[in-house]
């Protein structure tokens, strides 16, 4: 599992926003406007509950420079992406943090302007979409289960379009016209490390 507190390695304070509460991080190496850890974590909790995902999730915004290596090393792809989960490897050990979810800022504010929403919004929808991976939710081999459940929650945590929503034909299933219509959002990808 990568941990976020590497991504503290050679940054210093001030760069930094971070909230730390009921074992629960949350750190923002790059700004999103008026978005603070604070108001991310309370988010996480909500999001959290209304997914009936139990323990804690550490949450990294951070460049896309950061997330293309967190891609490439596990997953395998040379190019950065919008979201990653890392769920815990041993959960069932009684380990209290049940995953990590890593986002680019950078990709989230394009994905935002383009989508006529704020960043903010954007890196929420982002951090629900990471928990219905750590949830065991598998966009690509669900046959539509995990956007059906994302757009429920979407709408209950009051968030504007999501990722698979913006991507998928009506049926629930992954649409090559869908996404490419979205031509500027990044491709879904895999499960350990899952986008």
């Amino acid at each position: 599992m990568y941990s976020l507190l590497f991504a503290l390695q050679g940054a210093l304070a001030d760069e930094l926003d971070v909230w730390l509460r009921k074992q629960r991080m949350i750190i923002f190496r790059k700004r999103a406007g008026n978005l603070s850890a604070v108001t991310l974590g309370r988010f996480v909790a909500r999001a959290q509950r209304a997914a009936g995902l139990v323990g804690s999730i550490n949450v990294l915004v951070t460049s896309s420079i950061e997330m293309r290596a967190l891609n490439k090393r596990f997953r395998g792809k040379d190019s950065p992406t919008d979201v990653l989960s890392f769920p815990s490897a041993s959960p069932a050990a009684g380990d209290p943090i049940v995953g990590e979810i890593a986002i680019s800022r950078e990709i989230a504010a394009k994905n935002a302007r383009i989508l006529g929403h704020t960043t903010a919004e954007e890196i929420k929808i982002l951090v629900l979409h990471g928990i219905l991976h750590l949830r065991g939710y598998d966009h690509e081999n669900d046959d539509g289960e995990m956007g059906r459940c994302e757009r429920r929650l979407r709408a209950r945590l009051r968030l504007p379009g999501g990722l698979i929503g913006r991507a998928v034909s009506r049926d629930g299933r992954n649409s090559g016209a869908a996404a490419s219509r979205q031509g500027a959002l990044v491709a879904r990808g895999g499960r350990k490390g899952s986008q």
